[in-house]
């Protein structure tokens, strides 16, 4: 019986020439016939690789990019594409250290983009169009999204394999992330990275942009973070491609010696529960690998692999409760919240607003703003009347229910 997702790894050197990466890459690709099928009737493939950074924070190791794409595997991609589409190729993201450096020098793949004559556009420049998720979202019914992306007929994601602090592996899914408009016109990064909010919020971005392929560069990788000065790299020699994104992310994480089945409190989901689980759970995509297509030429683990702890566990599970509580304080408390700061962002704490502010730029860590309060949570909301985001408060009262072991 054919499975209904398809997912290949292969094994490359990360000392491949470019030639040798392409053919990698082919064979892990070919197989992907859906992924083709899609791409074939695409007019319009919009592509979101994990590469825009500040140039005096790229990590290199081994003539690779530690923490982002490197260019032999977008070489290799573009050369795919164009080879296998007639479709006009676009490049997009919404890098934050682009509002602090020129905007070409965080552009780390510019060079390559330009020997294949693909355009990068600048999420800051682009037009912000907010979207409906598919299946009314498990955290918002709504986001907002770059312009460009939304008349896209298909959306690639291509993305670095690396563990990540909060969210416990950071893969295709977690790259999307990358594609969020920023205040004023979007929200801030804080938003949607947010405890407890965040695997639901990832989870509606998957819906949202449903990347027809799926590729996650394993030849040069990171582990404990995401980005870092880089004290744990990874040579894991590997090439992964899928076509469904939860189902190439639960590959991956398998790869990385990492259960994707497993849940808050087993690591690497130190943090927050594990997105891909949350996704699957909604209905997008499975983490069970028994019920995808996967064929793999490397065996699992790839490379040692780890997610820093940062805080005590017993201040985790005091700032997801009390971020829980803070959400449904909110939610019974609307009206007269409303009255005295509607169409600001605020941040709740205890029952009480403890800031507030018109744009949402948090300056100062909310550690510090917690005051002596630090394991009660802050709960960032825009305050609308209408509640045109259509937030799922459901969420947070399943959290309490699985923090009390009753679901």
């Amino acid at each position: 019986m054919e499975k209904d997702f398809r997912v290949r790894a292969v094994h490359c050197d990360y000392r491949a020439s470019d030639e040798e990466v392409y053919q990698a890459l082919k064979r892990a690709t070919d197989p992907l016939t859906r992924t083709w099928e899609k791409l074939g009737r695409a007019g319009r493939i919009g592509i979101k690789f994990n590469h825009q950074w500040s140039p005096d924070r790229v990590v290199m190791h081994e003539g690779h990019r530690q923490q982002l794409v490197s260019d032999t595997v977008a070489r290799a991609t573009l050369r795919l594409l164009r080879e296998r589409t007639k479709a006009e190729i676009f490049v997009v993201d919404v890098g934050v250290e682009g509002r602090t450096h020129p905007h070409e020098s965080t552009v780390q793949l510019l060079p390559v983009l330009r020997e294949f004559d693909v355009p990068f556009i600048s999420g800051h420049d682009d037009g912000v169009t907010w979207v409906n998720v598919p299946g009314g979202g498990q955290l918002f019914e709504k986001y907002p999204v770059p312009s460009s992306t939304a008349e896209a007929d298909a959306m690639i994601s291509v993305q670095k394999l690396k563990n990540h602090l909060f969210a416990g592996v950071t893969l295709c899914l977690k790259n999307l992330f990358g594609l969020m408009p920023l205040q004023p016109r979007g929200r801030p990064r804080g938003y949607y990275h947010h405890l407890v909010r965040m695997p639901y919020a990832f989870a509606d971005m998957g819906r949202i942009f449903d990347p027809a392929l799926n590729i996650i560069d394993g030849l040069v990788c990171q582990a404990g973070e995401e980005w870092g000065k880089g004290e744990h790299p990874r040579i894991c020699n590997t090439l992964i491609a899928g076509d469904q994104v939860i189902a190439t992310d639960a590959c991956g994480t398998h790869l990385m010696g990492h259960d994707p089945q497993a849940d808050w409190l087993t690591p690497p989901f130190h943090r927050d529960r594990n997105t891909l689980l949350v996704a699957a759970e909604g209905g997008f995509g499975t983490v069970d690998l028994d019920k995808i297509d996967f064929q793999s030429e490397v065996q699992a683990p790839v490379g040692e692999f780890f997610a820093k702890v940062l805080d005590p566990q017993e201040t985790i599970v005091s700032w997801r409760r009390t971020m829980s509580e803070q959400a449904l304080y909110y939610l019974e408390h609307k009206a007269e919240i409303v009255d005295q700061y509607a169409g600001r962002y605020i941040l709740l704490q205890m029952g009480k607003v403890a800031w507030a502010s018109e744009t949402g730029n948090i300056t100062a860590s909310r550690r510090e703003l917690a005051g002596m309060f630090r394991d009660q949570a802050m709960w960032l909301k825009y305050v609308d009347p209408d509640e045109a985001e259509g937030e799922h408060y459901e969420v947070y009262e399943k959290t309490l229910q699985m923090m009390k072991g009753d679901a």
